[in-house]
């Protein structure tokens, strides 16, 4: 065997852009990041924040991010958090539970409250913290990451969230990806024993959520990407779990926007079209990208995903002006109220005054 057919090939680089240091590239996108871990009742998490490269400009907003199944916070995700971080809002981020560098078995989701619980513990941390109390905050949510974002809403208490933003929800599972009944029935046989297998069929979900091929390369070589079978657990949390929101978009009261490729075989647009229909919510926005796949930001070709990074900056910056307005209003009305009871003070003195004359 000769020296060359014998060497073992070199590692791959830690991020998708290269061997670049990692603050020398996120100086180079307009970001300052940083990591840390946030351990919380369910397991220990892993956390990315993404600040405008500047420190003295002012925040517009909070906003804070869930990905998608079997990705992370890291790879190309993150380049939705860095569009947002130019756009001067301040963003964050977990890897969710069994995802990522955060505790947990690979992808396995059997019971998606925890998950969610355990994101929302991070992020109601930041929201409350001195430095952001009294700023929008806005949760954001990526197919499942989406499911995710719906159930710490409602887990939420009431007004704690400014708005919501969805991109490609998981809300409704397409017939060719949906958990085979007589699958789940079998394993559930074997009462709990198998919900950590990975034995349930693989749909080929990365393949169907990318239309451009180069993206495609590079979230393929993401080294924390779960590659393995769905879980049978995870299946069947997701399907209990869609059939719950579908239950109860009608709860929802916040602002949001929601996102949808019309050719999207992971999510099915039908879920964002529901949730506009069912919610509550007087401000309320349903965007259809005809011809996109699912993976609208991370996966489309670089116009395409400009086109939806556009129309989502548009909406915060609408519902941004809108809460200003209101502020403002508000305080018109406050001001009106003690001008009125200042001329009621000084009429009921003076009268008071001329009786006793």
């Amino acid at each position: 065997m000769s020296p060359e057919q014998s060497a073992v090939p070199p590692p791959p680089p830690p991020n998708f852009w290269g061997d670049m240091p990692e603050e020398e590239y996120y100086a180079s996108q307009g970001v300052r990041n940083s990591k840390s871990y946030f351990e919380t009742p369910h397991g220990k998490l892993f956390t990315q924040s993404f600040l405008p490269l500047d420190p003295t400009l002012p925040i517009k907003a909070t906003v804070f991010m869930s990905h998608g199944y079997g990705s992370d916070t890291g790879w190309m995700f993150q380049k939705i958090c860095i569009s947002y971080a130019n756009w001067g809002y301040a963003v964050f981020a977990a890897d969710l539970l069994g995802h990522g560098r955060s505790d947990g078995i690979r992808c396995y989701l059997g019971d998606l409250n925890k998950v969610a619980a355990a994101s929302l513990c991070f992020f109601k941390s930041v929201r409350v913290s001195d430095e952001y109390k009294d700023l929008p905050a806005f949760l954001f949510g990526e197919s499942m990451g989406g499911l995710a974002t719906l159930l710490m809403y409602f887990q939420s208490e009431k007004d704690l969230w400014t708005g919501l933003i969805f991109s490609a929800p998981l809300f409704v599972i397409p017939e060719p990806m949906k958990p085979s009944k007589v699958h789940l029935f079998m394993y559930g046989l074997l009462f709990g024993l198998a919900d950590t297998w990975a034995a349930m069929p693989d749909n080929k979900m990365v393949g169907k959520a990318i239309r451009d091929p180069e993206k495609l390369k590079i979230i393929a070589s993401n080294p924390r990407r779960y590659t393995g079978k769905p879980r049978v657990g995870t299946m069947r949390e997701l399907a209990r779990q869609c059939e719950y929101v579908q239950n109860n978009f009608d709860k929802v009261t916040a602002p949001f926007l929601t996102v949808h490729g019309t050719a999207d075989g992971v999510t099915c647009p039908t879920g964002s079209k529901m949730l506009y229909q069912k919610a509550s919510s007087e401000d309320k926005t349903l965007k259809l990208y005809e011809g996109f796949s699912h993976s609208l930001i991370q996966g489309e070709p670089d116009e395409s995903a400009d086109l939806v990074l556009a129309d989502m900056r548009v909406g915060l910056m609408k519902e941004l002006r809108d809460m200003a307005q209101n502020v403002m209003a508000i305080s018109d009305v406050r001001f009106a109220w003690s001008v009125v009871g200042f001329k009621e003070m000084w009429l009921g003195h003076n009268g008071r005054k001329m009786e006793m004359s």
